[in-house]
Order: C-alpha cells, then sequence, then structure tokens
C-alpha cells in the first residue's frame, strides 16, 4: 500500500509531499514533449506520453506520489463535447446539446478514455510500490461552468444564466455523477490508488445554491468512493469558512486547503481527516527566504496531525524547478 493511501485510511502523521500540476508546463522536459503535441486532447490520450510525462516529476525530484497527466476536461470530451484549448485563453467547449448529453452510453464513454486507463497501467508498472498513483476527476459543478459556458470573468459567473437553467443543472448533475463514478473506478482498475476530486469553481456558486450544487454532489460521489474502499481528496476550492461545513457533509479521506484558508482556522475547524496543501504556489515565484519562511508556517502548525504537504493550487507556468526542488528538501530535512 502506498504511503499516501496508507495516510488517507488510517489518519496518522507522516512525511509526504506532491504537487498539484507537478506533471507539465513548468518543466522543461515537459515543454520539449508539448512543443511536437500541440493537440492537447490528442497529448492526454497518448497513453505513452502521458505515463512520460506523469513520471517526469518523480524523476527529478522522487515525489511521494504520481498524479496521472490529463485533464478534468475530457470527461465532457468523453460525454461528446468538443474541447478545445488554446494558449492565454484556456479550454473552450462546443455548445451544450441535453439531448445528445443524455444519450451517452457507459461502454462508449469507457472506450473513448481508455488511453487514460492505458497510460495509468504503464505508469503503475513503472512507479515503487510506496509511491502512490493519483487518479483525478472534475467535481460536477466545476464541469458545468465549462459545458454550460457560464463563466464570464475570471472569478464572475452569468447568474442570469445560472436562474434559467437550475432544473437543467440539476439533470446534468445526476447524469455526471453517474460517468465520474465509472471514470473513477476505471482509473482504480487500471492501478490507480488514490483519487482527488477537483472542485475548481466552487467558490463562484451562490450561497443558496451551494447545498445543491457543491455539497451533495460531492457527498454523493464520496459514498461511491467509501462504498469502493477508493481513499479520496476533495478541493472545493474558493468556499472560506464554508470548508468547515463542507468536510462534516462530505466526509472526505483527505481535504486540500487553497492558498485562502488560514492554516491555523483550518487546523482548529477541520475534523477526522487528513489537511492537504495550502501553501500559495505564487510564492514559488520569489526568494528563497520567502518560500522557506512560507513552508514552515504550514509544517510548523500541522506538526503531528495527517497533513499532506502541498499547495493551495497548481504549480505556475512560470515556477523555477529549483524552487521546487529546493522546497521539496527544505520540507525533507525539517526538524523544528
Amino acid at each position: 500500500m502506498s504511503n499516501l493511501k496508507k495516510i488517507l485510511l488510517n489518519k496518522n502523521p507522516c512525511k509526504s509531499i506532491w504537487f498539484m500540476r507537478q506533471a507539465g508546463r513548468y518543466l522543461p522536459e515537459f515543454q520539449n514533449i508539448r512543443s511536437k503535441n500541440k493537440d492537447f486532447i490528442k497529448l492526454c490520450l497518448n497513453s505513452e506520453l502521458s505515463s512520460e510525462i506523469t513520471l517526469q516529476p518523480i524523476k527529478r525530484f522522487d515525489l511521494d506520489s504520481a498524479i496521472i497527466f490529463s485533464d478534468i476536461l475530457m470527461v465532457p470530451y468523453a460525454l461528446g463535447q468538443n474541447v478545445k484549448f488554446t494558449k492565454g485563453l484556456g479550454p473552450k467547449l462546443s455548445d451544450f446539446n441535453l439531448k445528445e448529453f443524455l444519450k451517452n452510453k457507459e461502454n462508449n464513454f469507457s472506450n473513448k478514455l481508455s488511453p487514460i486507463y492505458k497510460a495509468i497501467d504503464i505508469t503503475r508498472r513503472k512507479l515503487v510500490k510506496d509511491k502512490s498513483l493519483i487518479s483525478f476527476i472534475g467535481a460536477p459543478w466545476t464541469l458545468i461552468v465549462y459545458m454550460l459556458n457560464i463563466k464570464e470573468k475570471k472569478e464572475e459567473i452569468n447568474l442570469q444564466k445560472l436562474d434559467n437553467s437550475k432544473e437543467l443543472i440539476d439533470q446534468i448533475i445526476a447524469t455526471l455523477i453517474n460517468f465520474l463514478c465509472i471514470h473513477i473506478k476505471n482509473q482504480i482498475n487500471a492501478g490507480a490508488d488514490v483519487v482527488q476530486i477537483f472542485d475548481s469553481w466552487a467558490g463562484l456558486v451562490p450561497d443558496e445554491n451551494l447545498n445543491d450544487f457543491c455539497f451533495t454532489p460531492n457527498e454523493k460521489i464520496l459514498h461511491f468512493c467509501k462504498q469502493q474502499k477508493i481513499p479520496a481528496i476533495c478541493f472545493p476550492k474558493g468556499i472560506k469558512e464554508k470548508y468547515e461545513d463542507f468536510n462534516k457533509i462530505v466526509k472526505p479521506d483527505g481535504i486540500n486547503l487553497d492558498s485562502e484558508i488560514d492554516p491555523v482556522w483550518a487546523k482548529k475547524n477541520l475534523k477526522n481527516v487528513v489537511i492537504q496543501g495550502g501553501l500559495n504556489p505564487n510564492i514559488l515565484l520569489k526568494e528563497d527566504e520567502d518560500i522557506i519562511e512560507g513552508a514552515t508556517k504550514y509544517i510548523q502548525t500541522f506538526q503531528g496531525t495527517p497533513y499532506v504537504f502541498n499547495l493551495g493550487h497548481g504549480l505556475l507556468p512560470e515556477t523555477d524547478p529549483d524552487k521546487v526542488s529546493k522546497l521539496i528538501n527544505f520540507y525533507r530535512n525539517f526538524d523544528g
């Protein structure tokens, strides 16, 4: 059993470190592959290259866990929406068609994503046993933000569009939960041993919809994971003090802090859960002393409790890999 899986299941303090978006854009070895593979979706579906990218940060840093190189939008892609990534603009999905969406079949969905499962199998065979291989999904709400194109600016959604679509969203959520659970099980069967659930746009949910759009869908997915004995980490980014309600209702094995959450508050208020992350990824763009100071705050706050060192969001593209290496060494050698 991998160390991360042990921590999540047993809630025992143990040193463990990995980073969201550790496989990808900030590494020159990834940039070399990406320059020759312009279509991002095709790259995610190239099993050999996906596995190679997944293992790049393990080879460079010897991190404790690998996370499969893929994307949360592979699920809408497998459910019939075209997904296009444009540099500087991010992902753009084709118009959503409910009638076509509801026609999706489980076998066709799994077949379209089979290269991801093959990549997991290849990677698991190359990883040493004590290293976790993390699979992941986007939570229903976060996928819907992209599927219905309701995000207007960086941190805003079209509320009028949302108000007019409540019944539609409920229907989409129910269907997504089914396919997301299939995707989780397929990834675990292929060799992953932990799943992280990214609700990256949870902070955009209006308060009156938080239960229906965020808490309940995540809870249903967690219920499935517990039935299947799959350790799960949730990341309800941006919900601030509602992290406490989320933790009580959803009951994840692990919960990833975003950078807005005070670690002292988290230690006091988030109970019966392994806490992960929190350190602002922007700090890795600063001087070494700032990085050390920021990391020390989290390490000392959670010393003696089940805590996985990570960030409050993914590694930024402009991050210097040498800074990442220094942070890893500092964490592993910390004694104070």
